[in-house]
């Protein structure tokens, strides 16, 4: 076995714990025909933790389009000459609805999204009004909203409105957020991301590879979420925007994308790592493999302005690779 593995299998395995950064830097650095061993350790971590259970969220746009944000990977700002035509935010009603086809689809979290700087009054009573009246409705559906960067009163409100978690990614590293973002700051993110932990709500932060970070960034990104301890760590692969400034980069290298998704896994042993947005044009028929790699969470359907696959693929994937989606 290769040296870098046998050490992750000591660490994982024996000692169940979080590999240390030398860990993940050497297997970032595993040659190609090794990374099968990689897929499978994380993969048998992921089975430790969670066993078969794969869980199922659906995303709800609430608001498309219009965002006062330079986010370079994004077709929701209103800086770019993308496809997206700007809506406005949707009734109450509509959110709630919404989380209804979501729950009879099999998905138990619902994740309300508004491509926004930070939620103005108006955006987040409605969200407080829709959130309530899930909860009322569907008592044990997970509602997750994602509404940018939140000062205490925001977050203060989200809990009393019985929201259970937020979604604040980090999207990349710190060296290398500048290069992706300019009209807000990393730091900013990671102050939303210790507000919503303070709170007692649980925190959903990830990113995205592709987007022409280095592989120490990408074992930056992951030891700063180690220090963060998310719930849950979303995984998107750029999908290239057209009218974005990333809209000329390449996809994202199914085995690299594969080794990312474990070593995710292997830095953060007890969170649910969540495929999400790009898996479909990026791992494309490697899918199955990708939820061999550690991961025990899909996204289901659209990805916010992207379409995903139909619900029947991806509920015939995790049977076939053997996950079982809990009863609710």
């Amino acid at each position: 076995m290769q040296p870098a593995l046998a050490t992750a299998r000591r660490t994982a395995l024996d000692h169940c714990s979080p590999l240390p950064r030398a860990e993940l830097e050497a297997l970032a650095g595993i040659p190609p025909a090794e990374i099968a061993g990689l897929l499978s350790l994380a993969d048998e971590v992921r089975r430790r933790a969670y066993g078969n259970e794969a869980a199922l969220e659906v995303l709800f746009n609430a608001k498309k389009g219009g965002c006062s944000e330079d986010c370079h990977f994004c077709s929701q700002s209103a800086r770019y000459a993308s496809d997206v035509e700007p809506e406005r935010l949707q009734p109450a009603g509509e959110f709630v609805s919404a989380a209804h086809a979501a729950w009879n689809r099999g998905a138990s979290e619902f994740c309300i999204v508004v491509a926004v700087r930070g939620p103005s009054r108006t955006l987040l009573e409605r969200v407080c009004e829709a959130s309530r009246q899930i909860k009322a409705e569907l008592p044990t559906m997970t509602v997750a909203v994602s509404l940018g960067i939140m000062q205490d009163e925001h977050v203060a409100a989200l809990v009393d409105a019985s929201v259970d978690k937020v979604n604040h990614n980090l999207e990349t590293s710190r060296r290398h957020f500048p290069a992706i973002c300019t009209t807000h700051s990393y730091e900013e993110r990671w102050q939303t991301c210790l507000r919503v932990k303070a709170y007692g709500l649980e925190l959903c932060s990830g990113g995205i590879i592709g987007m022409g970070e280095t592989v120490e960034d990408r074992i930056d990104f992951l030891c700063a979420l180690q220090e963060l301890e998310p719930s849950e760590v979303p995984i998107n692969f750029l999908n290239p925007r057209p009218g974005t400034p990333l809209a000329g980069r390449s996809l994202v290298e199914p085995l690299e994308a594969l080794r990312f998704v474990a070593l995710a896994r292997l830095a953060l042993p007890r969170a649910v790592v969540r495929l999400a947005g790009g898996r479909e044009i990026t791992l494309a028929a490697l899918q199955d493999l990708g939820m061999r790699s550690g991961a025990n969470a899909i996204v289901l359907g659209a990805y916010l302005t992207t379409a995903g696959r139909p619900d029947a693929d991806d509920l015939a994937m995790l049977q076939r690779t053997g996950h079982v989606v809990p009863s609710r």
